[in-house]
């Protein structure tokens, strides 16, 4: 989710904000302040231990809600490509005990689009997360609230229900977060890597979209 102006409106910012590249940084220290107890907007996620939950999200763009149950996919090499759905939860510190949950779905297809399986996954463990500046742009949340969201980078292992192992990666951009930072998920499969992230579609286009909840 991306933006260059805030001072438009909804509309605007959930048009813009989601389809653009930001142009404006906002340091972390400046994030929303966060609506719970324990949840500073300025935490260092190497140096604490936080409840974090990730998602693939769904926008509304009319509204300007997020809400889970979204899609993102990711290419290979080839061209052939893994659609996700799924949400979790972690501890921010990989060297403290983690607590890791989550999963959902996943289906793969050949370069010509014809389905080559599909299934469930698990998450089973974390490997990294890393925070990144940003501030929410939209007006409604419903996970959670709207100043606990975060942007940066999750990688955790996942086994899938064919068998196969992996990893998926989950990004997540928002206003004032880096622009080399993307927006979206890739995953490994096996032997397979889908690397090549899709982006997420101008509004009202509504796939490849992230988010990251501060929880605890």
């Amino acid at each position: 989710m991306n933006a260059r102006t805030l001072s438009a409106g909804l509309a605007s910012v959930v048009l813009i904000s989601l389809a653009q590249g930001c142009e404006r940084g906002t340091p972390a220290s400046r994030m929303l302040a966060s609506k719970t107890a324990g949840s500073s907007p300025s935490f260092s996620a190497s140096a604490s231990n936080h409840g974090m939950r990730w998602d693939i999200i769904d926008v509304n763009f009319a509204t300007g809600t997020l809400s889970a149950g979204g899609v993102a996919s990711a290419r290979a090499n080839d061209g052939s490509k893994i659609t996700l759905m799924g949400s979790g939860t972690f501890r921010s510190n990989p060297g403290s005990p983690q607590d890791v949950t989550g999963g959902g779905t996943w289906q793969t297809f050949d370069a010509g689009g014809g389905s080559t399986g599909s299934g469930s996954y698990t998450v089973t463990g974390l490997v990294s997360f890393t925070l990144a500046p940003g501030t929410f742009p939209l007006s409604h949340d419903n996970i959670g609230n709207e100043a606990d969201v975060r942007a940066g980078l999750l990688v955790v292992q996942i086994a899938y229900s064919d068998g196969s192992e992996g990893t998926l990666a989950v990004s997540c951009h928002i206003v004032g977060t880096p622009n080399a930072v993307f927006e979206g998920v890739t995953a490994t499969k096996g032997f397979v890597d889908y690397w090549n992230r899709e982006a997420p579609p101008a509004p009202p286009g509504n796939a490849n979209r992230t988010a990251f909840h501060v929880i605890d």
